[in-house]
């Protein structure tokens, strides 16, 4: 079973100016970790990608975008492409984030045009997958995960599942506080490794918890044996909490 270097991402959503991503930065970077330790990633808005990719160089810090377009180029106005992101020194980006499937219609149709077409540029594609409060309510949790995951990755072949990292983020844990036990995130997530397995990419691939993670529940659902890391909200936004998330993992 190959070993799984822990991944920690913060996903600032529409926060924070350049400006206000720079002051972060020159805050958190120099208590990153170094290339031996877990990896990170900081995904800001598209107008603070180039600042952050500059003042994280030299870093073992990496850069991701929050979002990106399947296709290269095109008559879509206000989208933003794979060629683009690489132009801007991005190295992964964020696909199907439950508030760009809930709030802008987001579908598995798109994201199974947008995570093959990431991977094709040499970008790491961030898949993010979860289920409603009602679908865990009702039992659907696993059905929706399994929909989810064999749609937006129909068109990746086996090989290329261990490029993908995979977040598993309840919706009702988002931003509400209420944050899945970490027998609840590692059953939902070993769920996720199985049917990963079961295409022959489940020991290889980073499967990461979000929703609501902070500083106090961090280390115990990292432990959990199937969690390689966090895609880190609200709590991402301050360098020390985003930080001690880090040291934790």
């Amino acid at each position: 079973m190959p070993e799984r270097r822990p991944y920690v991402a913060a996903n600032w959503k529409m926060h924070k100016t350049v400006e206000e991503a720079e002051a972060f930065l020159g805050e958190f970077l120099p208590r990153a970790p170094g290339p031996e330790g877990p990896e990170v990633v900081i995904c800001p808005s598209f107008l603070a990608l180039r600042a952050a990719v500059a003042h994280c160089a030299g870093t073992a810090v990496r850069v991701a975008a929050q979002n990106m377009h399947g296709e290269a180029e095109g008559a879509f106005t206000g989208e933003v492409s794979a060629p683009m992101l690489l132009e801007a020194g991005v190295e992964a980006v964020v696909l199907g984030h439950s508030e760009r499937r809930q709030l802008f219609g987001e579908s598995d149709e798109a994201l199974a045009g947008k995570v093959p077409a990431a991977l094709a540029a040499g970008l790491e594609p961030i898949l993010c997958v979860g289920e409603t409060e009602e679908a865990r309510d009702t039992g659907q949790t696993d059905a929706v995960l399994e929909r989810q995951l064999q749609a937006d990755l129909a068109e990746v072949e086996s090989g290329g599942l261990g490029r993908v990292v995979v977040a598993y983020e309840p919706i009702w844990a988002i931003g509400t506080g209420r944050t899945a036990t970490p027998e609840q995130a590692q059953e939902a997530i070993g769920f996720i490794r199985d049917l990963l397995r079961a295409r022959g990419g489940g020991d290889a691939t980073r499967i990461v918890y979000g929703g609501s993670v902070k500083p106090g529940n961090a280390a115990e659902l990292m432990a959990q044996a199937d969690i390689d890391g966090a895609l880190v909200g609200g709590a991402s936004l301050d360098p020390e909490d985003f930080a001690a998330i880090v040291d934790a993992a």
